[in-house]
């Protein structure tokens, strides 16, 4: 059938999620218990938004989705109310894959003599997967940059695991808003920008990074940063008051 090739035709990690996310759903929005037939329409109609954002020719829409996934606009109606709400539960398969791409390289601590290699190992798995997934990634900043208040809360939570984790790479402290967690936000929010500069390919060609530029140039200096940061908060300085800085 049409939809399981298009799912067979996206990567195996990411078709298993998009199913695993789909199976999950018990009711449309009518509160209609989803069965079988329900939940293969949901999964359909995700995997013609992957489908449209990954070729990215035109804005994506409901009614480009409907007609990509060959359905009706009431099918889809049954599923999403507007365009948000289904890029949103199409990122949801996405983010389900971030474990394997770049969160797993983080979980364990990174000993103090190859602190670089790791951090580089990193940061190059997280430009990995937003090279995959670029285009719906984009289009999600793009969106929290107009603030779209769904999408600009799903880039919060999607960045918070890594913010928990280079904590965790830093010291023992709790997390909250102490001073490692405030320089573990600054690193995601420079990392995340750098990535996202080097995985656009209208913003390259405005600043003219052309091709042949590898990304080394923005994510060796990223993974340098992140060294530079871990090591100073792993030897007492991340945690020091902002005024005995000055003294």
């Amino acid at each position: 059938m049409v939809e399981h090739s298009r799912l067979a035709a996206l990567p195996p990690t990411l078709a298993a999620a998009v199913t695993q996310a789909c199976a999950a759903v018990s009711h449309n929005i009518n509160g209609q218990k989803l069965g079988r037939k329900g939940r293969v329409t949901r999964e359909r109609i995700l995997t013609a938004a992957i489908d449209l954002i990954e070729a990215a020719q035109e804005p994506v829409t409901l009614g480009r989705v409907a007609r990509h996934a060959s359905l009706g606009m009431t099918s889809v109606y049954n599923y999403f109310t507007d365009i948000t709400e289904l890029l949103l539960a199409t990122l949801e398969p996405v983010m389900a894959t971030a474990l394997d791409d770049y969160l797993s390289v983080i979980e364990e601590r990174w000993p103090d003599d190859a602190l670089f290699e790791h951090c580089y190992r990193f940061v190059r798995s997280y430009h990995g997967f937003w090279l995959r997934h670029s285009r719906l990634l984009h289009l999600r900043n793009a969106l929290a940059d107009q603030q779209d208040a769904r999408m600009m809360q799903h880039r919060i939570e999607s960045s918070r695991p890594i913010i928990d984790l280079l904590v965790r790479q830093m010291s023992d402290e709790p997390l909250g808003f102490g001073p490692h967690t405030s320089m573990a936000t600054m690193l995601m929010i420079g990392i995340e920008r750098s990535v996202t500069l080097v995985t656009d390919r209208e913003l390259r060609r405005l600043v003219n990074i052309g091709p042949d530029i590898s990304e080394d140039r923005y994510l060796v200096p990223g993974a340098r940063l992140m060294e530079l940061a871990i090591s100073d908060a792993r030897s007492g300085g991340a945690g020091r008051e902002p005024m005995a800085l000055l003294d």
